[in-house]
This record gives structure tokens, sequence and C-alpha cells, in this order.
């Protein structure tokens, strides 16, 4: 018995000392920085481990000299947590930032020493005493120009309309979001696609009246709707952007190749249809549902939220940047469904107008379904576009122009007597045909700009060479820091990845501007390519709390950062030279 007493005391011994070893320093565990954002305040920020957080009502601050006073220091609002010790408390966990008015009454530089209090717990049932440390800085002369803009940039302006305004009115900012993003490139594409399968819904010889094109096109948009809340909350959770996950090779050639099955059944080469022995078992529910499923649709809603619109733009960096905050999934996630809703409004009104736009019976509906098909081979070439060369882009387009052109009797002489439509079908089939040769032109002589394909016909560099700006690319954080640091000039980084459209947009209009190229002329400008969605990449996203490109920031010739400045989503060239003009 005396031996067994002996055992379990050793056991015990070994397995507390292994308990205690688990458990990080306090200053491992939180670990603060402070900076000055102006002459007359103070950003703390604590970085908090993993299993860790801090309390917000135990923080306490003074300043040394004795003769600097502090003002009410501003901090976000915290988790809710049922603590043991101290009941019902507000908590911090991952990071917490803290801005501190300085009331002073000398101009010129002030240093001085921030003394903090703060205590935090682990996870796993262990708290700290609180702990003091004592952190220098300089506060700048606050007569001189600051840094930073007089108003914070899109999506903290959003971030904080989440956090303040009524959950109604949220809703309906939301919504009008939406109906904004719905003119960009994040919503074109899905517009064949959802006709395509409204015209597929008729193929059976009846047409497609407005409440059952609108059913279908109800529920591609919920579907899609209920994708970006769902991948929105759990990027806002963990800090990343799910989709960029799916940007890859695999997956979008994948999901083009879907287009292309999809187009060849509009082109009648086979019937997309259940198996015989599933077909038996669901008629019956199927049949209040003629001309395609709703569910199957919802589906497709699904997959073109995820793969075809993965857009980063200010509201939905917004609202992950709120949820990723205050973890307020409920609020930012009703957000983001109502902001899919209003990107969803053309669709609903494509469904709609189907029994006007979509021809009940006869040979206008095999026309009909023949144009959609063309339509969705295009979108598999834009999906794949970002992952092929400029050639073989150029070749794709130039079939995807030749052959329609060539059925719409580009190359055939028209009858004595044709009707006004004879002669408008065969000038668009001539168009075609006239683009289409461009783009094989473009090809073969190596042309590097889909816009301007004959542009390798004139010699030496092209026009698209010439105006982009000398990037730098960095990889990591530490090689941006060292850059930074080495720089001694403002810096600006930009988040950039292949399959991001509105990248590229930045690249053709925004940044090959002379305007901007003279702008920046002083200017270090750094790029980082998340294309690959690494973990460096992923490391390099959540320094600036960033879900995905296009995102740019800006730095001082000191190496701050310049607050409230940054830019998410596409900017024309005017609105980035007025906002380069807020921080010069």
């Amino acid at each position: 018995m005396l031996r067994l007493l002996r055992l379990i005391f050793v056991v015990l011994l070994l397995s507390t000392s292994a308990y205690a070893e688990e458990l990080l320093h306090p200053s491992e565990a939180f670990k603060p920085a402070v900076r000055a954002l102006d002459g007359q305040t103070i950003e703390l920020r604590f970085e908090i481990a993993k299993g860790y957080y801090l309390y917000r009502e135990k923080f306490r601050f003074s300043a040394e000299p004795a003769s600097i006073t502090l003002g009410t220091p501003v901090l976000p609002k915290g988790t809710e947590k049922k603590d043991e010790t101290f009941g019902k408390v507000e908590v911090f966990y991952d990071q917490v930032i803290i801005r501190i008015p300085v009331e002073r009454n000398s101009s010129g530089k002030l240093p001085l020493t921030l003394n903090v209090t703060s205590q935090g717990c682990a996870d796993a049932g262990v708290c700290y005493p609180p702990q003091k440390q004592a952190l220098p800085l300089e506060l700048p002369d606050p007569t001189s120009a600051p840094l930073k803009a007089t108003e914070s940039d899109e999506s903290g302006r959003i971030a904080r309309l989440l956090k303040n305004a009524d959950l109604w009115l949220v809703v309906l900012s939301f919504f009008g979001f939406g109906l904004l993003l719905s003119l960009t490139p994040c919503v074109f594409p899905m517009i064949p696609i959802l006709s395509g399968i409204i015209v597929g819904a008729g193929r059976q010889g009846h047409g497609v009246s407005h409440a059952r094109g609108f059913a279908l096109s109800l529920a591609y948009v919920v579907g899609m709707a209920l994708t970006y809340a769902a991948v929105g909350i759990a990027a806002g959770m963990t800090g990343t952007l799910i989709s960029t996950a799916l940007q890859n090779a695999w997956v979008l050639g994948g999901f083009s190749l879907v287009f292309v099955v999809l187009s060849f059944s509009m082109f009648g080469f086979y019937d997309l249809q259940l198996p015989t022995f599933l077909q038996s078992k669901v008629s019956e529910e199927a049949s209040h549902i003629k001309g395609g499923s709703l569910p199957g649709v919802a589906v497709m809603g699904v997959l073109s939220a995820i793969i075809v619109g993965p857009c980063v733009a200010a509201p939905l960096a917004g609202a992950l940047l709120y949820i990723g905050q205050t973890g307020d999934a409920l609020q930012g996630g009703l957000a983001l469904f109502f902001m899919a809703l209003g990107m969803g409004a053309p669709l609903l009104a494509v469904g709609l107008s189907a029994g006007t736009l979509l021809p009940k019976s006869g040979p206008w509906m095999e026309a009909v379904k023949k144009a959609f098909g063309v339509i969705l081979l295009a979108t598999a070439v834009w999906t794949i576009s970002p992952l092929i060369p400029i050639a073989a882009q150029m070749v794709a387009w130039a079939l995807l122009l030749t052959v329609p052109a060539i059925y719409l009797h580009a190359l055939d002489p028209l009858p004595p007597h044709a009707k006004g439509w004879q002669r408008f079908w065969k000038g668009i089939g001539m168009i075609m045909l006239i683009a289409g040769a461009a783009m094989l032109i473009g090809a073969l002589s190596g042309a590097k700009d889909l816009l301007q394909p004959l542009s390798g016909l004139r010699g030496g560099v092209q026009t698209s060479e010439i105006n982009r700006l000398p990037f730098e690319r960095i990889h990591s954080v530490a090689e941006l820091d060292a850059r930074i640091k080495a720089s001694g000039r403002p810096v600006m980084l930009d988040f950039y990845a292949d399959w991001c459209v509105s990248c590229k947009e930045l690249e053709r209009f925004t940044f090959s501007d002379a305007r901007v190229h003279q702008k920046l002329a002083g200017w270090t400008l750094l790029q980082a390519d998340v294309t690959a969605n690494t973990e460096d990449d992923k490391a390099l996203l959540a320094r600036f709390k960033l879900f995905g490109p296009p995102g740019i920031i800006f730095f001082d010739a000191a190496g701050n950062e310049i607050d409230n400045v940054r830019i998410v989503g596409f900017l024309s060239a005017d609105e980035f030279l007025a906002t380069l003009s807020r921080i010069q």
C-alpha cells in the first residue's frame, strides 16, 4: 500500500510539472506593443496567445513623467464570459487595440513612458496575477501635419456602421451595398449561368412562365446569399477568406468543365438527366416542379458564389472585419446575407422576365438555347482565364467568336430580298468574325493585352508593359518588415492574386495611368502575390486584417502604417489620386 501511495504521488507530481510547463509566461501569453498615432494619441496593442484572454475591466494606465495627463482610454467591446472568479465579465481573445488620449500643453516631441497594468487567464483555468509593464515611446509634435487622413477607410467605416447602427438600418444599408456590387464583375458571370438554367428549364417544348422563372432565380439567389453569409462568418471567425482556397487550377478547371458540359447540352449533344432507376423514384416528387429542380438550382447558386464571385469589396471586407473583431456572427451574417440578396436583384429580374424574353415554343427556343450555350462557354473561358497564358486566352476567345459568327451566316451571301433581321444578324456575325480574327492574329503575334490584340504588330515593347508600376514582390512578413525598414521613403503595399478580377482592373485602368505613375514617383512600391494562398500569404493578410485581395496599405517614411487610408476593392485612377492627395 505504501509503495502504491508513493507511485500515485510521483505520477501526480510529474503530471503537475508537465502541466506547469505547458503554461506560457505572461510576457509570452500577452505581448504588448505601443506607438504614437499622432501628437496626442497613443495606440496600445496586445497580441494574446491562443487559449488565453485578458479582462477588459482590469486595465489601468498611467504615464511618466507625472506631469503628463492621460485621457479616458477607448477600449473595444469584449466577448462576454462567465468567469469562476469574477462572475459575468468581458474579455479579449487574440488581440485588443486600445487608444489613449494624451492631454498636453507643450509643443515639440514628447518622450514618455506608458505604465500598463493588465490581468489575464488561460482557458485551462489558471489565472495570472496583475502584470505591470513600462512601455517607452515618443509623441511627435502635435503642431505638425498628421500623416493620417481625416476620415477612415471605407471598410473601417462600414465596420463601425455594423457596431453602432440599428439592425434594420444595417440590413437596408447592406442590401444597398449589394445593389451597387451587382454592377461589378462579381455578378456579371452569374447572369449567363442563371439564364442558361432558365432556358434549359423550357427545353421540353414549353416556355417558362414568369412565376417559374422567378422561382428558379430566387432559389439560385438564396443559395448564393446563404453561401456568402456562411463563408463570410467562417472567414471572420478564422481570419481568412475561405474562397481563396478554391482559387486553384483544379477547382477552377473543374468548374469551367461544368460550364462546358452545360453548354453542350444546350447545343443538343445530350440531355442532362438522372439515371432511369432514380427518375422512377423521384418522378412523383418532381412532378410539381416541372422544368428543373429548385434544390439543384440552389446548389448551382452555392457553387457560383464560392468560385465565380470571390470579390472582396469594401462592404464585404467591412462585415468580415466587424465579425472578426467582435465575434457577432448573427449581425455580421445577416449583413452578408442581405448584401448577397442585393447583388442578386438583377438575377431576380432575369428570372421574372423569363416569360417575356424567352419564347414559349418554336424554333426561337432552340436559337435562344444555343445562344446561351455560347454564353456558358464564354463563362468557362472567363473562369479559367486567370490560370492560362494570354495567348491561350486569345485562341479560346477567337474560337468562341469565329464559330458562332459562321452559324450567323457571316460568310454566306444574303438572299436578294433579305429581311431586316437577317441583315442585322449577318452584321453581328461579321463583327464577331473580325474580332475573332483579331484575337487569333494577336495570339500569333505575341500580344499581351486582350483589349488590344493587335498591339503585337507594332513591334517593340507594348503599351501594357510600359505602363506597369515597378512593383517589388515580397513573400513574407519578415521580408516586408525588412524592406520597409530599409526604404527610408513612403511605401505602398499592394495585395494581388491572379484570380482576383478587381486586381486586374487596378492594373489595367488605375496603375497604368500616367498621373498615378507621377504621383508615386518618390514611393517604394511593394506587392504581395497571394495567389497560392500559402501560410506566408495568410500571415501577410492577417497582419493587416485583410480577408483577400485587392488591398492597398500605405506607410510613411518612418515605416509606420498611415492610418485610415487603406484601400479595399477597385478604385478608378481619379479616386486613387484623390486618396493619395490626402496623405501627401
